[in-house]
């Protein structure tokens, strides 16, 4: 492309009208809900980047080409601080809180990787691995009460959930009968339909619950992350108990409402997908199972309103320059559809290698929880279909509601027999 020609398009991005601007996020096809919104795909059709309108009229740039969302996560110069002016936020609720509340999911380096370090150990691949049979047993017990119990069965409710908050509950030590009571708040925390007033409220109660919890874990510690957090960070002063029951907010609706989603709405698409699904149903190979988690990871994307950004300086990328101060929106269930790096991109292959999707992210922000939701993942996958070879659908597809209003992209309800 020549300069000229460069220049002609940029001017055209940055001065087009509200009215022209397409508004964002879009809405999947219910035809299709595993497959990106086909006004997304559209925009893809024509560049890497396109202009955006969100709900506050701001017109960020939405970057959706593979290559580019990896070149903007690993810059430097492109900041997840909430803080700078032209940040992109997803919601009024979203930004309300963030500005009420921080975490390190919303801070640069240093000041990201410091608040990172302290929990980074507990995620590590080696010890999540140890906590393979534990979460083998967890999935074992909820299969026997399902199979126990009556059908059809509202599977987000009595699998899909619980086993994400009992694992997360167990890592951090927080009491498992107060699942009601969490998973209320967080559903209103990810609903991107929920006022300022009514995310504000929702983020007090969790952050007064953990820093409670916290507090009578300094009093009495046990063998959870929350006692070691609450011995070394706050008993030494490093954080203050508030800062650590913020950051424990976000840990534990992170260890659940994403994993849940990915559990339901993996199990959709499989179960629309019978010969994938007997392939895995029939391996006895980890490495295959593994694998299948990944393309399925690929396949769905549950980051509903992408991932966001704001430029630190003027940064070119894509045949465009995107301004200091200007907000960028990374959308990566269009990335991970992208033809030269995946092959036939819009198919379900479970035996592809998707190693190199950016449904975690990339670069320093790169999702930390990944290796105990792989884990999760890996075991409920594979124990489910194996021990209810018959489980199905118990509506059509298209009476199954799907998120479209959630910052996280799954099933409301998933009604299921066998």
């Amino acid at each position: 492309m020549d300069t000229s020609t460069e220049l002609s398009s940029q001017e055209r991005l940055q001065t087009r009208s509200d009215e022209t601007v397409p508004a964002y996020p879009m809405d999947r096809a219910p035809r299709c809900p595993f497959d990106p919104a086909p006004e997304l795909r559209s925009l893809d059709e024509g560049g890497p980047l396109n202009r955006v309108r969100l709900w506050d009229r701001s017109t960020p740039w939405l970057v959706t080409g593979y290559a580019e969302q990896r070149q903007l996560l690993a810059d430097p110069r492109v900041s997840a601080d909430t803080k700078n002016p032209g940040y992109p936020h997803p919601t009024p609720a979203t930004r309300a809180r963030r500005e009420q509340a921080r975490t390190f999911l919303s801070m640069d380096d240093p000041e990201h990787a410091r608040m990172r370090r302290m929990v980074t150990g507990s995620f590590a691949i080696k010890r999540v691995e140890a906590m393979r049979p534990a979460i083998q047993q967890i999935v074992d017990n909820l299969i026997d009460q399902l199979l126990d119990g009556p059908r059809p069965v509202d599977l987000v409710q009595a699998f899909a959930l619980p086993v994400p908050s009992l694992v997360i509950c167990e890592l951090l030590g927080v009491p498992y009968a107060d699942h009601a009571f969490f998973q209320r708040n967080s559903s209103t925390l990810v609903n991107s339909g929920s006022s300022a007033e009514a995310g504000l409220e929702a983020q007090s109660n969790l952050v007064e619950y953990l820093n409670d919890l916290i507090g009578r874990k300094l009093a009495s510690p046990a063998d959870d992350l929350l006692s070691l957090l609450a011995a070394e960070q706050v008993a030494t002063g490093a954080l203050t108990q508030r800062e650590l029951a913020v950051t424990s907010v976000l840990l534990l609706i992170a260890g659940h409402e994403t994993t849940a989603n990915m559990i339901a709405l993996g199990t959709v698409a499989l179960l629309e997908h019978p010969e994938q699904l007997a392939d895995l149903r029939g391996t006895d190979d980890p490495a295959f199972v593994a694998g299948a988690v990944e393309e399925l990871l690929r396949y769905l994307n549950i980051t509903h309103f992408g991932r966001r950004r704001v430029a630190l300086t003027d940064i070119p990328v894509g045949g465009h320059t995107i301004r200091a101060g200007e907000g960028i929106v990374l959308a990566n269930e269009v990335g991970n559809r992208d033809q030269e790096v995946f092959p036939d991109p819009d198919r379900l292959d479970l035996h592809r290698d998707a190693r190199r999707h950016v449904a975690f992210g990339f670069g320093p922000h790169q999702c930390l929880g990944q290796p105990l939701a792989r884990v999760e993942l890996q075991v409920a996958y594979r124990t489910l279909y194996r021990r209810i070879p018959d489980l199905r659908l118990a509506v059509a597809l298209e009476d199954v509601r799907f998120k479209h209003d959630g910052l996280v992209y799954g099933v409301y309800e998933l009604p299921v027999t066998w």
